[in-house]
Order: structure tokens, then sequence, then C-alpha cells
């Protein structure tokens, strides 16, 4: 049996300049908002944490310092 990778959170290793698939899926979950965000969508991250954010602007207040 083919199983789709549809509706499924991925698990992906952040990098400098892209990431890695570590198990398939078509989406990860925004580390503040809790949004979806579909892989060929996801923009921004943090390497240091490996979490991603939904927007730049949720990006941005995620890792200005406190």
């Amino acid at each position: 049996m083919l199983m789709s990778n549809s509706d499924r959170p991925a698990r992906l290793h952040y990098m400098a300049n892209g990431f890695r698939l570590l198990s398939p899926g078509d989406h990860v979950v925004c580390a503040v908002s809790g949004a979806r965000i579909p892989l060929d969508e996801l923009r921004y991250w943090s390497v240091a944490d490996q979490a991603a954010y939904a927007s730049a602007r949720i990006a941005s207040e995620a890792l200005a310092p406190r």
C-alpha cells in the first residue's frame, strides 16, 4: 500500500541555506502561532532553535533579543 504524505507534519533539520527532510510530510507547524506551513511555502526558520515560523513578522518577534 502506498502511503500519502498529505495532512502529515514533516520533521526537518534546519540549516543556514535550507533544510533537510528527516521524515516525510506536507507541512510543518509554526513554533509561535501553531499555524500549518506547507513545505513549499516555508521561508522563515531558526537554525539555533530548530523552529519554523509562519511569517517574517513572527520570526522577527520570536528572534528579537529580550
